[in-house]
């Protein structure tokens, strides 16, 4: 394949459509195999990385309440809550705040469950965003990987048929020569093997 073979060309080729009818992701790997540049992005595409204060936070709030540390935590919380309204303030004289069935405390973990629920599935939402970036962008290599390996496939069959071609031409000049031998041998050879020379 010669190195300059125009992005038409490769669509046509090897999606066997044109080059507008394919998608972006096809495209791109038909301009940069023409080109013969790599598919490469930045780290992070599209600036992901520079990411809002609301963004980090919600980041940070979806890390730390997904881990055991926050399950540790909540549950001391829950147990202390329970045992001071159920044991230690129930002694004192003007009794619990949060009396048994705990309705407080359903109020504080219905409204942080509120809170919370949104916050992380915004950071689950940025995450899948990174995600379908990272998943174009191992398509695109992917791709492009199969397109060079067509392409080297290509070389080889083309090197091979070379090399069978500069065989036969070689086995068809040894042939002339040696039928020139034979044609030059022939006359020495009717005289008889003890005919002086």
């Amino acid at each position: 394949m010669p190195a300059n073979r125009a992005p038409e060309d490769i669509a046509r080729r090897y999606f066997d459509a044109p080059l507008a009818s394919l998608g972006d992701s096809e495209r791109k790997v038909a301009r940069h195999l023409a080109s013969r540049r790599p598919v490469v992005h930045e780290a992070d595409p599209g600036g992901h990385g520079r990411a809002t204060a609301g963004e980090r936070a919600a980041d940070a709030v979806a890390r730390f309440g997904g881990s055991w540390a926050f399950v540790g935590l909540f549950a001391t919380a829950l147990v202390l809550w329970v045992l001071v309204n159920s044991w230690w303030l129930a002694g004192a004289a003007t009794g619990a705040f949060d009396p048994y069935p705990y309705i407080l405390l359903n109020l504080f973990l219905s409204m942080l469950a509120a809170a919370q629920a949104p916050v992380i599935l915004m950071s689950q939402n940025r995450q899948s965003q990174k995600d379908r970036i990272r998943a174009t962008h191992d398509y695109e290599i992917n791709l492009k990987a199969e397109l060079e390996i067509l392409l080297l496939h290509e070389k080889l069959d083309t090197l091979r048929e070379r090399q069978w071609a500069d065989l036969l031409a070689i086995q068809a000049e040894q042939s002339r020569l040696l039928a020139g031998l034979v044609a030059r041998l022939a006359p020495d050879t009717a005289a008889g093997p003890c005919a002086p020379r």
